[in-house]
């Protein structure tokens, strides 16, 4: 049962309307977590202008920003996040089966993208306090400030909507992945 209201798309108006159209253009689709994040249109709008910032102007690739997004959702149990992201990371971003579900625990093959995992698990886990080896470590394998900085803001911004997924209980509208699994 669903914890909080969703707005429909066609009840929507003003900006709600307007942002919905926005997310359906990208998506095909206005899923169930954006329907709950309509309740308050400034989280919607701050929702959707991060991610599409991060993806068309930060330096991480899809690949990897799904990766974090795996990671994330498998360690807080969103099977809704979970489930989106699987969906995503393999009819999207070209990862393999196998390699989401490496990703769901912390492993890739490549060594960038572990590394990438690597650190996006130490700021879940110790919720941001990175040491300077971890940092140095990420360097070595490649990753700039700038690049640092954009796998905390994955891991924050995925926590959010873990978070709020089950928090309002929302309904999965992806095909279901289960955290269990």
């Amino acid at each position: 049962m669903k914890a909080l209201h969703t707005v429909e798309p066609e009840a929507a108006t003003g900006e709600t309307a307007a942002l919905f159209t926005a997310t359906h253009r990208t998506l095909g689709l206005v899923p169930n977590l954006a329907r709950v994040m309509a309740n308050s249109p400034a989280v919607l709008k701050g929702y959707l202008g991060a991610v599409t910032a991060l993806s068309t102007r930060g330096t991480l690739p899809a690949e990897v920003r799904e990766s974090i997004a795996l990671l994330v959702a498998q360690e807080n149990g969103s099977d809704y996040c979970l489930s989106v992201h699987a969906f995503f990371a393999t009819r999207l971003a070209g990862l393999s089966p196998a390699e989401a579900a490496r990703a769901r625990r912390g492993a890739a093959g490549d060594r960038r993208i572990a590394a990438v995992l690597e650190l996006a698990a130490v700021v879940l886990r110790d919720r941001g306090s990175v040491t300077d080896e971890q940092l140095a470590a990420a360097r070595r394998a490649g990753l700039s400030d700038g690049q640092v900085v954009e796998v905390v803001a994955h891991v924050a911004l995925n926590v959010f909507t873990n978070y709020l997924a089950t928090a309002a209980r929302v309904d999965i509208d992806w095909p279901l992945v289960r955290h269990t699994d």
